[in-house]
């Protein structure tokens, strides 16, 4: 028999195929201006014999093709729990929210945290400022990964610390880089993106920005962790999980090792194949 999983993101389509119980197939598509007809195509393409919709666009196929649908939380929970076995923390990052999921021993979900309110802390928060830095999306965290890194540490290691002055000592050129702390202040993506685009015209390293980009985007996940009881092990789900630089500044601020699966992408559509079953 051959059961199916979608997750309708915001940004991409992800659909995951058992086969006797086993991973047969996966697809992801961008999700585009015609979400329907993509999950149309991909489940022509497979023809699952049974099928669960999760994400947020999972209404589309309840509504036009009387699928089955549930939440993105309970999804992720179960796809993270089954590849996963000790998983009690999860860190969902995708393009339109972010989201912290304590489970219990059993994998059940006791509590979670969500900003979904605005793009800030998401992966399209991410896209718009690598944008602004002519990076691509898939390479933005390689670049802030070794040598800002080092020159620049936590806001919580140097809050005791002098400032650094904005200008090099030859007073042109723009700032230094290696004894400044560039940080994004603005809570809004709009206005993020402004400070970014004013940094540029300063003179400021790309690197160096891009740092400050992932910084602010941790500091909103942090603040989501510290609402719930953070219990090992942690598993990184979403798009954003495939962000080293990412992973490493949550590693960082939690001193705690954090699970990446080789594809992030899979959890909730895998969870909703799952509940299929």
């Amino acid at each position: 028999m051959k059961i199916g999983g979608i997750d309708i993101g915001s940004r991409y389509i992800k659909f995951v195929l058992l086969n006797n119980n086993h991973l047969f197939e996966f697809q992801r598509r961008e999700t585009g201006y015609r979400p329907l007809s993509v999950c149309r195509e991909i489940i022509d393409s497979c023809r699952p014999d049974k099928l669960v919709a999760t994400g947020y666009g999972r209404y589309l196929l309840e509504v036009h093709g009387n699928v089955k649908t549930i939440t993105e939380i309970k999804a992720v929970a179960k796809g993270a729990k089954e590849i996963f076995q000790n998983c009690r923390t999860i860190i969902d990052i995708g393009g339109q929210d972010t989201k912290v999921i304590s489970l219990d021993e059993d994998g059940a979900v006791t509590n979670f945290e969500m900003n979904d309110r605005c793009a800030a802390g998401t992966g399209r928060f991410l896209e718009i400022m690598a944008k602004a830095l002519n990076y691509n999306i898939e390479d933005f965290g390689n670049n802030c990964n070794n040598e800002t890194i080092m020159l620049h540490s936590d806001t919580n290691d140097n809050k005791n610390n002098p400032p650094s002055p904005p200008f090099s000592k030859g007073g042109m050129g723009g700032f230094s880089g290696e004894n400044r702390i560039v940080k994004i202040n603005s809570l809004c993506t709009v206005f993020a993106e402004s400070e970014v685009i004013s940094l540029i015209s300063k003179g400021e390293k790309r690197e160096v920005i891009a740092h400050a980009i992932h910084e602010s985007t941790v500091n909103k996940v942090i603040a989501l962790i510290n609402r719930i009881d953070v219990k090992n092990d942690i598993v990184f789900t979403g798009g954003c999980a495939k962000n080293s630089c990412l992973k490493k500044m949550i590693e960082k601020r939690l001193k705690k090792h954090i699970y990446v699966h080789e594809n992030p992408y899979i959890h909730a559509a895998y969870g909703a194949a799952l509940f299929a079953r």
